[in-house]
């Protein structure tokens, strides 16, 4: 054999080797013993060492995967115990639109779910077994289902794939409007009076509108509580859902109260006076069959986990707990409401300090999250809501029904937009950020002292989609002032920023006005989708005065989520110990020191104010005109 040969036949052997044993790494921890044999090669009086390892099986990581249905899709997250993002993905989801009625399928949603569960357990590199616990969020839409749990149509088209009537739908105001002049006692705990975002009105206008559908449906659910049922076949309600959206008074169960020794508890809060009265008393038939005979704290495990079916679908393990779920917007208060920095976490405990926070989950719309010890009346507000996303304490939640959307619908119904767009796309970066940069070139060139200053002469009334605090009028309508016949790029850039700040001050409107009624709101914590906007964050700052906390991980609603699974699993023994354990402060945004940035936002806000006394007016006179 010459050299060559014995060459050859060396680098074989080397790479027989190097193919078989695989290099070790970070993800083989375990190993216990390695054994090294020596060998002598027949070409030579080198030695080399064959390594046979015998590995234990990598330690499985607790992992709580959080599931969340928005309005445009629905998106998966996957968490250790300590809070931190491992893995996500989303898929869309199917929308109808038609005037005032938005509906949805279920069946569509469930696919979504399932294709992005998978997805972000392939990104997150998580296997099934290391899911311990799953938990689900999802818009407060309303659900038709029959006694098999096939949909049941809610749409004038008879379309039986729509079996959601979508939480922004407003077909129901006269029947919110009849509702509320009932007086019922219940409406206290609404702010006074049901929204057409809520149940029942909905439920009336199917009744009214849509009498073979209604007799056909077995079960109506809030979009949270069928996810729920869909996975683990238990029927019981969350006291989220029900609470918020249903008129449940969750006050009922303050003596069973003890998370520890968790339930699902017979549904006593019902008000059969109420559904009666309103044109409903056969909801009350059946011990509230078709609209919940038991309720559940969030986070407590339900039936015996995920089915065989649904493990199956979703691409995890049978029996995989799951815990009663919250609205989206409850979740993303649970994901962040204990996101505080940590000087101030490791001071001396202040059990008040978390009612001293207002969570903002800024997405499609935002909600205006508050919680008391004690029960607070705040009139034109969500509430009090005992235990409704914080256990044993009173939900106030403010709201306004279109911001991300409204931002949407200004930027792409402005002639520049398309142009705008592509100019983004080219750059992969948003159009907001770009509207960003467009804001602070145009404050450099006109030498302006702050961004806020380029709309002193344009002023804006969100009100597009009504406004649901804290004034609570569904009728109210968008208004703006200073417009002109520039189409351009800046102008456009113009409209976004005002309309950023409109937000900001209807949000400043909602925090005065809970204070005025008994909060002490003094630190802001903001999570969803236009929490990743600096400028929106720094405008909110400015207008309001207070700080803005962002937690530590974006996706608080699937945070929120995934702490359900934790607590069902029995990792944590309370939703607030897990929020304690998995929430986590990020940057924090503080209001500028100049004082000409108050002066300059107090003298707006008193426009913005005054845009909705002057609609008033406007109806009144038209109304007198029409007489």
């Amino acid at each position: 054999m010459d050299f060559k040969e014995k060459k050859d036949k060396k680098l074989d052997l080397r790479k027989s080797m190097t193919d078989t044993i695989p290099l070790l790494d970070s993800t083989h921890q375990n190993q216990s013993h390695i054994y090294y044999r020596f060998n002598s090669f027949p070409f030579s009086n080198s030695v080399a060492v064959e390594m046979t390892t015998n590995i234990l099986p990598r330690q499985l990581r607790s992992v709580f995967l959080g599931v969340d249905v928005g309005t445009g899709s629905a998106r998966a997250g996957l968490f250790n115990e300590d809070g931190k993002l491992l893995g996500s993905a989303s898929s869309p989801i199917q929308i109808w639109k038609d005037g005032d009625c938005v509906e949805q399928s279920s069946t569509d949603i469930w696919l979504a779910i399932c294709t992005a569960v998978k997805r972000a357990c392939d990104l997150g590199s998580v296997s099934k077994e290391e899911v311990k616990g799953l938990g689900f969020a999802a818009t407060c839409s309303l659900v038709a289902v029959d006694s098999e749990g096939e949909p049941v149509t809610v749409s004038w088209s008879g379309d039986t794939r729509r079996n959601i009537i979508v939480w922004m739908d407003h077909r129901a105001v006269k029947q919110a409007e009849r509702i509320n002049a009932s007086n019922s006692p219940v409406l206290q705990y609404c702010g006074g009076g049901v929204s057409p975002e809520m149940e029942p009105p909905k439920l009336l206008w199917v009744k009214e509108n849509l009498q073979e559908s209604w007799s056909m449906v077995f079960r109506w659910m809030d979009l949270s509580d069928w996810l729920t049922y869909k996975a683990t076949g238990d029927d019981t309600r969350s006291l989220c859902t029900t609470v918020c959206k249903w008129t449940y008074l969750g006050h009922a169960h303050m003596q069973q109260i003890n998370e520890k020794d968790s339930c699902a508890m017979e549904s006593c809060g019902w008000d059969d006076g109420f559904w009666e009265e309103i044109g409903l008393g056969d909801l009350v038939d059946g011990h509230h069959a078709k609209i919940g005979r038991s309720v559940a704290f969030p986070g407590h495990a339900l039936g015996s986990g995920l089915t065989p079916h649904a493990a199956k679908e979703l691409g995890l393990m049978a029996g995989t707990p799951v815990g009663t779920a919250l609205i989206d917007a409850h979740a993303g208060g649970v994901g962040v409401m204990e996101s505080v920095p940590a000087s101030d976490s490791q001071s001396i405990v202040d059990e008040d300090a978390i009612s001293r926070r207002m969570v903002l989950v800024c997405g499609t719309s935002t909600c205006h999250m508050a919680v008391s010890r004690t029960k607070l009346f705040v009139p034109g507000v969500w509430g009090p809501f005992w235990s409704a996303m914080v256990p044993d304490y009173w939900l106030t939640e403010g709201g306004q029904s279109a911001t991300g959307s409204l931002l949407d619908h200004i930027i792409e119904n402005h002639v520049a937009s398309p142009h705008l767009a592509n100019r983004a796309a080219s750059r992969r970066i948003s159009i907001f950020d770009l509207l960003n940069e467009i804001l602070e070139s145009m404050k450099q060139d006109e030498g302006s002292p702050f961004i806020a200053t380029l709309t002193n002469d344009m002023h804006i009334l969100p009100d597009f989609h009504g406004n649901r605090s804290p004034i609570a009028d569904p009728k109210s309508k968008g208004m703006i002032s200073g417009l002109t016949l520039d189409t351009s790029e800046k102008q456009l850039a113009l409209l976004y920023l005002a309309t950023v700040q409109g937000i900001a001050y209807g949000t400043r409107h909602i925090v005065e006005h809970c204070n005025a009624n008994g909060h002490k709101i003094d630190t802001l914590l903001a999570c969803g989708g236009l929490a990743k906007n600096c400028l929106f964050v720094q405008e909110h700052a400015d207008i309001i005065g207070y700080p803005i906390i962002l937690p530590r991980e974006n996706e608080s609603v699937l945070l929120g989520s995934a702490i359900l699974g934790a607590v069902a699993s029995k990792k944590y023994s309370t939703v607030c110990d897990a929020m304690k354990a998995m929430n986590a402060a990020g940057q924090v945004v503080y209001p500028s020191k100049d004082v000409k940035v108050k002066k300059y936002h107090d003298a707006k806000y008193s426009i913005f104010r005054d845009l909705y006394e002057q609609q008033q007016k406007h109806r009144s006179l038209m109304a007198e005109a029409l007489s």
